[in-house]
């Protein structure tokens, strides 16, 4: 059976909307980054062209992208185990909205996967949801503007001034680039947070085949 449910419907649901917005607030209060629209949707369009360049189905395609969307809902419930509670949301959202069981079968597992301390890449789309979910760090999420008390997350985060994903020219590697300012934070600092993160981006990619790469300031690290 065909679904009607779309990235496109899911952006202009209401009620998802305010999931999201919602869940970036509670992260806030508690002194998180960033994870609202900006961080979703970049996760959405990180997750999606990766199983676009990989060439699989469109469909496929349009379902990580709504996970990659939804993935964090679960944190206006609590931050601790919010994948789990975020896939049940998500069940009962898109339930809602008819989608096949299949689909919906699909997305929660993804979301239900996607957080360091019980990930799993476990299909292609909970795998690209992986990487794209653990690759986001920017400057731009740092809601902290006082340098003077930056902790080690708000220090690592802002010294990132450019973050992309990408595949090699031939793919079999999957490459995080980034470029830092060492005057801010260290690259060893960097895998001090980050370390368990880029770990579960390695399993990702190897679910696909493919090889995980960092590069930071022009060289390989990873």
């Amino acid at each position: 059976m065909a679904s009607l449910v779309t990235y496109k419907y899911i952006k202009q649901n209401p009620a998802i909307m305010t999931y999201i917005r919602r869940a970036d607030k509670v992260l806030e209060a508690i002194g998180y980054t960033e994870h609202s629209f900006a961080h979703v949707e970049r996760v959405a369009q990180t997750a999606s062209m990766i199983l676009s360049e990989l060439n699989y189905p469109e469909r496929q395609v349009e379902l990580v992208k709504i996970a990659g969307m939804m993935h964090d809902i679960g944190n206006v419930i609590n931050r601790a185990d919010h994948a789990q509670s975020g896939a049940v949301m998500a069940f009962r959202l898109l339930d809602n909205l008819s989608m096949p069981a299949e689909e919906i079968c699909s997305i929660i597992s993804a979301i239900g996967n996607h957080d360091e301390g019980t990930a799993a890449p476990i299909d292609e789309i909970s795998a690209a949801l992986i990487i794209a979910d653990k690759t986001d760090v920017r400057r731009s999420r740092v809601r902290n503007h006082d340098l003077i008390t930056f902790d080690i997350h708000d220090r690592v985060n802002y010294a990132v001034e450019e973050s992309n994903v990408c595949f090699n020219e031939n793919k079999t590697s999957l490459i995080l680039e980034l470029k830092i300012d060492t005057n801010i934070s260290s690259v060893m600092e960097y895998f001090e947070i980050f370390l368990q993160r880029m770990i579960l981006c390695k399993k990702a990619a190897q679910f696909f085949g493919l090889k995980f790469e960092m590069i930071i300031n022009g060289t390989t690290v990873l």
